[in-house]
């Protein structure tokens, strides 16, 4: 199954949560809220001094999305 790069998921148990899934690698949960990061990997040194010139970008993509889909809810 294929699943695209970015989910928006929803729990009732975190109302104000705005949760982003990040399917590719380095696979993550960013809650948009407070821009906190659940990594859904495992790293090494090498791979955590590549991630963090990422993160960034992939937090900026996150948002974007974000804001694609609830502009599209609006329509």
């Amino acid at each position: 199954m294929e699943f695209p790069k970015f989910l928006l998921a929803d729990n009732t148990d975190f109302p104000e949560a705005i949760f982003i899934v990040h399917t590719d690698y380095p696979r993550f949960i960013i809650n948009l809220q407070d821009d906190e990061i659940e990594w859904l990997e495992e790293f090494d040194a090498h791979d955590q001094k590549e991630l963090e010139s990422e993160v960034e970008n992939l937090i900026e993509e996150a948002s974007q999305f974000y804001d694609r889909e609830v502009a599209r809810y609006q329509e």
